[in-house]
């Protein structure tokens, strides 16, 4: 029984890490159990029966959010026992805290069982919400090499550029340690708004800040945006403009995570990042080994067909050892997407989203 407990999945799924010796980054499925998170490479739509490599969980500090890599906000770093830091990356905020969540409670559990404290991840000793200086906040924000990161954000069509998202200033605030949790994050940023150093951006936030109560005044959303009130003498003015491609990502992000796509003339089989938005409907994939913002395809989803695959044999047009989770995707202008999920539910979840979007 003792075995079996030991033996148990907790979560599995695609990860982005960063190589030990070179520093590139990779796709790779993980396996959480209840004291070790192992990973294993993924090609031909199929995950190797030998493991790549073992983290030991025992006596491991997490750091989430972890924002020393510039256009890569969704990493979190595992340092082991013996010092060894890992660097993973996973498709979205929540998935990311949630990864954070399952490991913590793992590596708490083991230091329960061995009559030691739990910790909730690295923590400064001590909150100074209710002393901090609001103008020493905004001089850290500003700094240019730890400071919060500007770059261009789509909303409704329009491109915004020098501003952030909320969610990011919140990732921001909590690991410069300055708070301890989102919520007070959320407190802080809030009376940053208020009183004046912060400024909203797009149509989202303004009407966050027309309608909350003073202390929901900041959202923590990676869609609603910001930017500093004298960015015109600091930072660079705030400019909205449109362009065909900032129309076609300018709807609201409605599914993200990671899938495996063939290759149309290859037919080899990738991990690519596929976020679905909606008004206008488009799915855009992206390469997650690379931090460019840009997707590497996409299309519409208006007049698109998508269909469950049958796991039993491989379909038409399907190359490859293929585990099963299949389905296809038949644009309007016939092309062909093949696509495999890491699960059968997550499989369903996509044909279900897309459809509705279709």
């Amino acid at each position: 029984m003792a075995t079996d407990k030991k033996n148990a999945i907790l979560r599995e799924g695609f990860l982005v890490k960063r190589g030990h010796v070179v520093h590139n980054w990779k796709a790779r499925w993980f396996v959480l159990m209840p004291d070790k998170l192992l990973y294993y490479k993924y090609e031909g739509g199929k995950r190797d029966s030998c493991q790549r490599g073992k983290i030991l969980l025992k006596d491991c500090v997490l750091t989430c959010p972890f924002l020393e890599y510039e256009n890569r906000p969704l990493v979190f770093k595992l340092q082991t026992a013996h010092k060894v830091d890992h660097f993973l990356e996973a498709c979205s905020r929540e998935e990311r805290d949630a990864w954070a969540a399952d490991v913590t409670a793992a590596v708490n559990k083991l230091r329960t069982a061995d009559g030691g404290k739990t910790t909730n991840q690295q923590e400064p000793d001590k909150s100074q919400l209710h002393n901090i200086d609001l103008s020493k906040v905004l001089d850290s924000m500003y700094d240019v090499h730890s400071g919060i990161k500007m770059s261009n954000h789509v909303e409704q069509g329009s491109t915004y550029s020098n501003c952030f998202s909320g969610s990011a200033v919140v990732d921001w605030l909590v690991f410069m340690q300055l708070v301890l949790t989102r919520v007070e994050a959320v407190t802080l940023a809030s009376a940053l708004l208020e009183e004046g150093f912060l400024r909203t951006v797009g149509m989202r936030s303004v009407e966050a800040l027309r309608t909350a109560g003073l202390s929901e005044q900041f959202m923590d959303d990676s869609t609603a945006l910001y930017s500093f009130s004298d960015s015109l003498k600091k930072r660079g003015s705030v400019k909205a403009e449109t362009s065909l491609s900032a129309v076609e990502l300018s709807g609201a992000v409605v599914k993200r995570g990671y899938l495996l796509k063939q290759g149309h003339r290859r037919k080899n089989w990738k991990v690519r990042l596929f976020v679905l938005r909606s008004e206008p409907a488009f799915l855009h994939y992206y390469d997650p080994t690379k931090d460019d913002l840009s997707p590497a395809g996409g299309f519409s989803l208006r007049g698109c067909l998508v269909s469950s695959l049958n796991d039993n044999g491989v379909p038409s047009g399907v190359k490859g050892n293929i585990q099963g989770n299949l389905f296809k995707i038949i644009t309007q202008s016939d092309t062909h997407y093949f696509i495999q999920a890491p699960t059968h539910q997550e499989k369903m979840d996509w044909i279900d989203a897309i459809r509705e979007h279709t």
